[in-house]
Parts: C-alpha cells; sequence; structure tokens
C-alpha cells in the first residue's frame, strides 16, 4: 500500500525545479509530506580527465555536493510554494532510472520534469523519466514547463479496457482540485466504404461506432460518478489518434491522467506509442499510472 508521500526528483535545473513546485501543491492537496531526492551520475573511469589537483575520489564528493545543493535549493523551493508541507531530502545511489523507480515503490506518486540539465536530467524526457514512466510500480507525473495556468480540469485517456487505477486517480485529482474532469475515448478505425447493391448491407459507419462508444463510455463512468458525486464528468468520445486528441485536451487541462498496463505495456507498440507521443507533446503535466 503506498505511504502518503509524493516524491520529486531534482538535479537543480529549471525544470526539475518546477516539478518540485508542482509536487510540493499536490502534496499540499492530499495532505501529503514531500520527499526530494537527487541521484548524482559519476563521471565513467574512462571518460574522466584528472588533473594535477584531483582524483576520482576529490571528483566525486565533488559531484555529491553539488547534488546535495541542488537538494537544498529545491526544498527551500518546496518551503516556499507550499509553507504547510513537511519536506524531506534524500541522496540516492545507483543508476538514475531503477534508482527513482525503486525509491517510488511506496510513494503516492513519483513527480519528475519534462526535461533537464544532463546526468539524472537527461531523463527528462529522455531514457530515465520514459523508464520511470514504463516501469515504476505507482503513478508518475511528468511536469511541463508551460504549464503554470489554472484550468481547473483534470482529462483521463480511457482505452477500450477498463483502467481502474488510472481513472481512479484521476477522479481523486479532480476532486482535489475542485475541478471537471474530461473523460476521453479517442478510437481511430479507418472504415472502408460501401457501395449498396440489392445484396449487400451496409457496415458499421462513424457514427455507429462513435454511438456505441459513447454508451459504454458512459456506463463504465455509471460506478465512479456514484462514488466521486462531487465531480462534474465530461464524456467525450473523439475519431483520431489518441496521442493527437490528448494532446489537444491538454492545452486546457492541469493534468491527463493515461493508464499503463503492466503486464504487457512495453510489449503493446500503440499503448507505449501513445504514451511516449503524448508526454512528448502535452501541454500539461502528464500522470502514467499502472494498472
Amino acid at each position: 500500500m503506498a505511504s502518503n508521500v509524493v516524491i520529486a526528483g531534482t538535479d537543480g535545473s529549471d525544470p526539475s525545479l518546477r516539478a518540485v513546485e508542482w509536487a510540493a501543491r499536490d502534496a499540499a492537496l492530499r495532505g501529503a509530506s514531500l520527499r526530494i531526492v537527487a541521484v548524482p551520475v559519476l563521471p565513467r573511469r574512462m571518460s574522466w580527465q584528472p588533473t594535477p589537483h584531483s582524483t576520482p575520489d576529490t571528483v566525486a564528493d565533488t559531484i555529491r555536493r553539488s547534488y546535495e545543493q541542488a537538494l537544498a535549493t529545491a526544498a527551500a523551493c518546496a518551503a516556499e510554494t507550499e509553507p504547510g508541507v513537511a519536506v524531506e531530502t534524500a541522496l540516492l545511489s545507483g543508476r538514475p532510472a531503477q534508482a527513482l523507480a525503486e525509491a517510488a515503490a511506496d510513494a503516492s506518486m513519483l513527480v519528475v520534469g519534462s526535461r533537464g540539465a544532463g546526468g539524472f536530467a537527461a531523463l527528462l524526457l529522455g531514457s530515465v523519466s520514459r523508464y520511470v514512466a514504463t516501469f515504476a510500480p505507482g503513478p508518475v507525473v511528468v511536469a511541463r514547463e508551460e504549464a503554470e495556468a489554472d484550468h481547473v480540469e483534470v482529462v483521463v485517456g480511457i482505452r477500450d479496457l477498463d483502467q481502474p487505477a488510472a481513472i481512479g486517480f484521476a477522479f481523486e485529482e479532480a476532486r482535489l482540485r475542485r475541478a471537471r474532469l474530461h473523460a476521453v475515448h479517442a478510437w481511430r478505425w479507418f472504415l472502408p466504404e460501401m457501395r449498396l447493391t440489392g445484396t449487400e448491407r451496409p457496415g458499421a459507419d462513424s457514427r455507429d461506432v462513435t454511438a456505441e462508444a459513447a454508451a459504454w463510455l458512459a456506463d463504465l463512468l455509471t460506478f465512479w460518478r456514484e462514488k466521486y458525486p462531487e465531480v462534474e464528468v465530461a464524456p467525450d468520445v473523439a475519431h483520431g489518434s489518441p496521442a493527437r486528441v490528448l494532446a489537444g485536451a491538454s492545452a486546457r487541462a492541469d493534468l491527463v491522467v493515461l493508464g499503463r498496463n503492466s503486464a504487457d505495456d512495453s510489449g503493446q507498440p500503440s499503448t507505449g506509442a501513445t504514451a511516449h507521443a503524448l508526454l512528448s507533446h502535452a501541454h500539461s503535466p502528464v500522470a502514467i499510472v499502472p494498472e
């Protein structure tokens, strides 16, 4: 069971500090504490170039001190953003991707920036952010630099399969933010036109598919409407690329939520492609929630 703590990763860069600010605000909404972590990236032995007064140990110490300073700066930023939130910091060791994923194992969520300055920051949005979004055991939020306006709307992308963890996360975020929940189901089928003769029967057109999907979505949301009666819900069925539709909706949202099927996400190109495209092109923070 996840503890009531929000984790934010930092490397001292401006994008990572904005992620810390976002994490602090969300921790305040949840009544949670905030843990800020950093993962020093030490130079590879072969790439390190010694100087007359440096050794591998002194270089490593200098790097660690820089990350300790980054943690102190981030903690001060969080305290200024939300003075009432309890903040602690931790310097982690190991490979950044695995260290962050392991640190988030018992947290409500892990928050990282959209990009950074290098090393750990290369994760944002690089290999480490993709790794934690794909493999972290809990929700991962990738905060965006441009996400400053308050739209009072949360978007959740719903695929053909029920995603209780992602939907529940989205409803809870909407409740905490007193925001409207925009529940989006996007589909993209290419249905050939049929010329009718006396013996042929018409196939389904886009209106038939949309109507059927709308009925399915309304039925799916019934349980969640009853559980969160205070949340205004706006169901939306759209014909188009899920990534493109959700990226467009993100321009009017405070957060976009997308589910991740832990068992097969890495082996299902459509799911992985949607998440990757959304993380790269969304205008708002994006939460990836494992099922």
